[in-house]
C-alpha cells in the first residue's frame, strides 16, 4: 500500500514538473538555426571568469545592451516588454536554460538574434568582447548553475538525449 503510495506521488510530481515545461517550452529548444549550430557551439569565450569581467558585463547588461528591458534585472525574464513578447524571454536564472546550451550558442543568439522569438542581433551595437562580458553576468543569475565552461549539449548536459537523467530531471518550479 504504501508502494503504491509513493508511486502515485511520483507520477502526480512527474505530471506536475511536466506540465511546468509546458509552461516555458522555448527554454529548452535549441535558439540557433539548425545549420548554424556546430558553428555556435565550437565558440568559446576569450576571457576566464573574473569579477571584472562579470561587473563590465553587468554595465553593459544594465546599459549599452538594454538587456534589462526584456530579461529584467535579475534575470528572470520579467523586464519592462516581457509581457508583450511571444515567446516571452529567456529566464537566466533557471539551471535548465545553462544546462541545455553552450556559451557558444549564447553568443551566437546575442550577436545574430533568435529567428521565431523578439531577440534581434546586437552585433551592430556590441563588440565580441562585450557580448562575452554580459554572458559571464548573465551566468551569475544562475549562480553555480549558470557557471562553467561545461555546460551544453556538447557537453553531455542534455538536448540530444546524451546524459540525460530521466523524467523531468531538467524541469523545476520557478526558482
Amino acid at each position: 500500500m504504501t508502494r503504491f503510495f509513493a508511486c502515485g506521488l511520483l507520477g502526480i510530481w512527474c505530471t506536475m514538473m511536466t506540465l511546468s515545461a509546458s509552461a516555458e517550452p522555448h527554454m529548452m529548444q535549441p535558439r540557433v538555426p539548425a545549420d548554424k549550430l556546430a558553428e555556435a557551439r565550437s565558440l568559446t569565450s576569450p576571457f576566464p571568469d573574473s569579477p571584472e569581467t562579470v561587473e563590465k558585463g553587468k554595465a553593459l547588461y544594465n546599459g549599452k545592451g538594454t538587456c534589462f528591458t526584456c530579461h529584467g534585472k535579475t534575470g528572470a525574464g520579467d523586464g519592462p516588454v516581457a509581457g508583450s513578447l511571444n515567446p516571452p524571454p529567456q529566464n537566466f536564472q533557471h539551471h535548465g536554460f545553462w544546462r541545455h546550451r553552450t556559451e557558444g550558442e549564447i553568443f551566437w543568439v546575442i550577436k545574430f538574434g533568435s529567428p521565431g522569438t523578439s531577440m534581434i542581433g546586437f552585433g551592430g551595437v556590441l563588440t565580441d568582447e562585450e557580448i562575452w562580458a554580459i554572458i559571464q553576468y548573465e551566468q551569475s543569475f544562475a549562480g553555480e548553475h549558470g557557471r562553467g565552461r561545461g555546460m551544453g549539449p556538447r557537453h553531455g548536459m542534455g538536448g540530444t538525449g546524451s546524459g540525460g537523467a530521466g523524467c523531468c530531471a531538467d524541469q523545476d518550479p520557478k526558482p
